[in-house]
């Protein structure tokens, strides 16, 4: 088949590279205009962008897809279906309208729970005990189509935003090459998704990475995780940013913030209920570190206290 792909970071780049490698033709990827990025500032191309380049395939960056002349290009692709990752824009009806066989979504959640934005991170910060893929059928609402293929994944007790992210993008470049495959022999037949189990993972705010110690310790760890990599938890301790990027239980209890405990093992915080053990963590300006190696340039002792917000 023929097959537009729009995406942009990672996560879509290793789903066009698995379409690429099922031997499909990809006339047309659409992806994010380059952005400013690194010390320098200076334009960088998306990850798909990249790997499109690198297998010769035509580029379309349009800031909107709203005009008649960003939508021409996918017209002129003739393109059976489009498949879409992370992409980055809205696709107007106009748009979903065009491929013959209509636009599939690869989704990091089991839909109808955590539409939206942040999939991953909100299934860490809720504490789901598994996520997955939905490939879906798009349509004119967020993430509301039909559903064509669906699985699980666990979620391990030490999995980040981050190592969460490339299971998930592996799961959805496997099941979008299925999905393709049966869409092509004309098999994939939809299923409308429930009304019941709706929920929305808006978009992360940088502000929820500030840490509350109030709050109970394992809801904390949560944070710690989703957060990871980015934006990075973080905690201040006499006027400095401290990132968080790693933390796990402690069974030490005391007032909401303070330091039980300093080792080369990590630090020990207590919390509104029970306490962290920050394993990895990250001054301002400096590097991620392992706790050992953070304590030598940044001295902590038992008894400091990390701000609280009601201080």
């Amino acid at each position: 088949m023929r097959v537009i792909f729009a995406g942009t970071p990672d996560f879509a780049a290793i789903s066009l590279q698995a379409i690429l490698a099922a031997g499909q033709d990809v006339p047309l990827v659409l992806t994010q205009p380059d952005r400013p990025a690194g010390r320098g500032m200076s334009l960088q191309a998306s990850p798909v962008k990249q790997l499109a380049l690198q297998h010769g395939l035509r580029v379309h960056q349009p800031p909107s897809l709203k005009a008649d002349e960003a939508r021409r290009p996918i017209i002129d692709a003739g393109a059976d279906v489009m498949v879409v990752a992370a992409y980055g824009l809205i696709l107007p009806q106009s748009v979903l309208d065009i491929p013959r066989l209509g636009c599939l979504n690869i989704h990091a959640s089991l839909l109808p729970r955590w539409r939206g934005a942040a999939p991953i991170q909100r299934a860490l910060l809720a504490g789901d005990a598994e996520t997955g893929i939905t490939i879906m059928r798009m349509d004119a609402g967020l993430d509301t189509g039909p559903m064509l293929l669906k699985e699980s994944l666990p979620i391990a007790a030490g999995d980040s935003a981050g190592s969460l992210h490339d299971k998930l993008a592996s799961l959805g470049a496997r099941l979008i090459v299925e999905a393709l495959a049966r869409l092509e022999r004309g098999g994939l037949p939809g299923e409308i998704q429930p009304a019941e189990g709706v929920t929305y993972a808006a978009k992360l705010d940088k502000n929820e990475a500030a840490l509350d110690w109030r709050l109970p310790a394992v809801q904390l760890g949560r944070a710690v995780r989703a957060f990871n990599p980015f934006p990075g938890a973080t905690a201040q301790l006499d006027g400095e940013v401290v990132k968080i990027w790693a933390a796990m239980p402690a069974s030490q209890t005391g007032e909401a913030g303070r330091i039980l405990a300093v080792g080369s093992d990590g630090v020990v915080v207590a919390c509104g209920d029970g306490a962290l053990r920050l394993t990895e963590l990250q001054k301002a300006g400096g590097k991620r570190l392992p706790a050992a190696d953070f304590l030598r340039g940044f001295p902590l002792k038992p008894g400091q206290r990390f701000a609280v917000a009601a201080d």
